[in-house]
């Protein structure tokens, strides 16, 4: 019922919004569409990432269909690519050698990577608490070119079926924006459109594993304690869970990735309780003091660059 329920208001945003945006036409009242469809399509991401853990349906074809549905064809993102990606991060999370969300592409994750990185990435990490935020007005473009590049793969399943769906979506949404829109108005709407999708996704992903332990080939831990000791849960009420997918629950996310959103709330404090009677850290943080901690940890490992 809960999903639902979820995914009918997202559907509805969803074509309210494109329909909203033609009848606005030509006028600066389409910044305020851009910014209203940046929100929709991060929890049209959102529910792609439950539909990618299995929350959602009992079996694994109706999951890929909504999630083809939801992420080629709606948002522009390639399915396939990024669970496989997502589970690569979920078996090893915040691991250096494993984890593809810890890879030094731009920003580096530890002083070993700020050390050995060069060209962009070095130049950028010497002060890259200062550039993160900035840098994730850029992140939607990114998502959108590498869902492509990994259809070059052939080694991909579904080439055919996830290249249909991901063109078909670019030529809906440019043709769209360009039809009903001024050349200038388009390509502005466009800015504030992806880089804000863009930054809110980045923003909600950043609090759960930005600034905690990174792992090595060195470390040895049990799946629990790898899970929990890189994860942080991000404290709030309703608004907060709304605005985070309910990922601000990462420590039994991690722990439990099938378990449906709504239930993590129900699944916390047992689980807090567990981790202090095994003598494990548990980190649970506000919103704010969350982004504090991952952007000192980002301006720490830029420390010897900046020597």
């Amino acid at each position: 019922m809960y999903y639902a329920v979820r995914i009918s208001i997202n559907a509805v945003l969803y074509f309210g919004g494109w329909a909203l945006f033609a009848w606005v036409g030509d006028s600066w009242l389409q910044l305020l569409v851009a910014v209203a469809m940046a929100v929709v399509f991060a929890q049209l991401g959102f529910l792609a990432h439950d539909l990618g853990h299995r929350q959602v349906f009992r079996t694994r074809p109706p999951s890929d269909i909504a999630g083809l549905i939801i992420g080629n064809f709606g948002v522009g993102l390639g399915w396939g690519w990024w669970t496989t990606k997502h589970n690569r991060h979920h078996a090893n999370p915040n691991h250096e050698d494993h984890d593809p969300d810890v890879s030094p592409a731009v920003i580096v994750w530890s002083e070993g990577q700020a050390v050995n990185s060069a060209g962009l990435p070095r130049f950028i990490a010497k002060y890259q608490a200062y550039w993160f935020f900035p840098l994730l007005t850029l992140e939607a473009w990114h998502l959108h070119i590498a869902s492509f590049k990994a259809l070059l793969e052939p080694t991909t399943k579904r080439r055919g079926l996830e290249l249909t769906l991901l063109v078909t979506h670019v030529v809906l949404y440019f043709g769209l924006i360009f039809t009903v829109l001024p050349f200038g108005m388009a390509l502005l709407f466009l800015v504030v459109h992806q880089g804000l999708f863009g930054l809110y996704l980045g923003s909600t992903f950043a609090p759960n594993h930005k600034g905690m332990p990174v792992l090595t080939k060195d470390d040895k831990l049990d799946f629990l304690r790898k899970q929990v000791l890189t994860s942080r849960n991000v404290r709030g009420g309703v608004f907060t869970d709304i605005a985070l997918g309910q990922l601000n629950y990462q420590i039994e996310h991690h722990l439990f990735p099938h378990m449906p959103a709504p239930n993590l709330r129900r699944a916390q404090p047992i689980v807090e309780q567990y981790c202090a009677e095994i003598g494990v850290d548990y980190l649970q943080t506000g919103l704010v003091e969350s982004y504090g901690q991952a952007l000192s940890h980002l301006h720490e490992v830029g420390a010897p660059l900046r020597r």
